[in-house]
């Protein structure tokens, strides 16, 4: 089986670079006299050999061929299928300060640090794959950048919100391209050639990340599909609330492979180049599916697909956090992306009372079964008694958490099955993104009553832990009609 390593361009600027024909590790790369080691996941083992060739012979394409690896076939034995530069950090100190974890004390398994206070993890340099083109770190007259253009994540998983390593400092500078991993994974992973990508070396200026790729086509690299045997969308996205003009996206996506887009403020797009087929074409307001349909893709051909939000809203009594798929705006969002939920700089998780109306920011963006609940209190005229609904809308869960409610004291709602999530940490790994779910709760008629009203949310499961890795699970809203 042939995986195809890496493809370098022969420039100016790079003096040496060096490759370990019997194991396929990436032994040197020197850029004005630097140099450090690289691999694939964490070697992989393999025979290399090269050849010179493509636009004006100026590329040389080296092929690994190994029995316990392939990018065509099967997750790696190692684990997790990823690109690693392993640079020397004193002529790239400069990375993520969230990941830079040399020196610190292991606080949560092997990745998660305290360092001066302040807790670090490689988890923390991650950022969304629609957002992720290029990344990189640097040093004095140099830079070491990461880029992952146009088609490059075609064959990863998790969607376009899902979110994998940067980046992580330690004695050495790590640079990453993650393509397939178990955190917080939500789909199964998908096989074939990853890419293309490129790590790329400037003297510190950032490169352009929609650089052309097209030079592949004249490569003879098994499973790369060029622009000319590929398709296009068009169209316009419609029936979405103004307010989220600037955060509306499409994905398309089928076992094999997933594309997405970010449409323009009136809603119109134009897709990647797709590989043809048919796919599940998904509208997202922020990071919630408000539409799918089945559309086809055809080599060769420009199609067009206009797509309407199916969504519906309800008419709500009181509502708490925006329905997105996100906890955005609630207590702590803004900082969970790259600190750890025990992070001194975090406010208190609870427990927590909240009264409808007040700051959202005061209420939690995620419940830990061991850290306690969150009491909501509200007034509800006559009119609005009776029979009611209670929705709770869940971005991500950890070892089966999931929401019941006690409401005034005495009435306690039905306990949920456990939720279809991620195998793995999750929120202490600074992400939200899992598998959005809904719960709801039906209110029997004469639970609620007129004046003072209460609703404890507790965490439910199976499983035991400690801490912020107890049973948890994270809001996206919480809304009663």
């Amino acid at each position: 089986m042939t995986v195809n390593v890496n493809v370098m361009t022969v420039t100016r600027e790079c003096d040496d670079r060096e490759l370990d024909s019997t194991s396929g590790d990436i032994t040197s790369m020197k850029f004005n006299d630097s140099s450090k080691k690289s691999q694939i996941a964490s070697g992989i083992g393999a025979s290399c050999s090269w050849v010179q060739g493509g636009h004006d012979n100026n590329y040389i394409t080296i092929t690994c061929t190994t029995s316990t690896l392939t990018h065509t076939t099967a997750e790696p034995d190692v684990g997790e299928l990823r690109f690693i530069a392993r640079l020397n950090k004193d002529n790239l100190p400069n990375g993520y300060t969230v990941s830079d974890m040399e020196g610190g004390t292991a606080i949560e398994g092997s990745d998660v640090f305290l360092v001066n206070g302040q807790t670090r993890s490689k988890f923390y340099s991650s950022r969304q794959f629609i957002d992720d083109q290029i990344h990189g770190v640097s040093g004095s007259s140099i830079a070491a950048w990461m880029i992952i253009p146009g088609i490059g994540y075609e064959l990863a998983s998790g969607g376009p919100f899902f979110r994998d390593i940067d980046n992580q400092g330690s004695a050495q500078q790590e640079l990453y391209y993650c393509k397939n991993s178990n955190h917080a994974q939500s789909e199964s992973y998908r096989q074939g050639l990853h890419g293309p990508y490129a790590l790329w070396f400037t003297t510190g200026s950032e490169p352009d990340s929609d650089y052309s790729t097209d030079f592949w086509a004249d490569l003879g690299i098994s499973g790369y599909v060029a622009k000319a045997s590929r398709g296009r969308l068009t169209g316009t996205a419609t029936g979405f609330p103004s307010a989220y003009a600037s955060y509306i996206s499409i994905g398309w996506s089928n076992s094999a492979v997933q594309y997405w887009v970010r449409t323009d403020s009136s809603g119109s797009y134009v897709s990647p180049y797709m590989k043809p087929g048919t796919y599940t074409m998904t509208l997202y307001r922020m990071e919630l599916a408000i539409a799918s349909q089945s559309v086809l893709v055809t080599a060769g051909a420009v199609g067009s697909s206009n797509i309407a939000s199916t969504e519906t809203t309800p008419t709500t009594i009181w509502q708490i956090g925006d329905y997105d798929g996100t906890p955005r705006g609630f207590l702590n969002a803004d900082l969970i992306e790259t600190m750890h939920p025990s992070d001194s700089r975090m406010s208190d998780w609870g427990p927590v009372t909240f009264a409808v109306g007040a700051d959202v920011g005061k209420f939690p963006m995620a419940l830990f079964k061991d850290i306690g609940s969150v009491t909501i209190t509200f007034t509800l005229t006559s009119f609005q008694i009776g029979a009611r609904t209670l929705e709770i809308a869940t971005t991500l869960a950890f070892a089966g958490g999931r929401p019941q409610v006690v409401i005034n004291g005495d009435w306690t709602g039905p306990a949920p099955s456990a939720p279809s999530t991620p195998d793995s940490r999750g929120v202490t790994r600074g992400t939200w993104r899992g598998v959005n779910a809904v719960y709801t709760v039906n209110i029997d008629n004469g639970v609620l009553v007129s004046g003072s009203n209460s609703i404890v949310i507790n965490v439910i499961s199976g499983s035991s832990g400690s801490d912020y890795l107890s049973p948890n699970f994270v809001f996206d809203s919480v809304r009663l009609y």
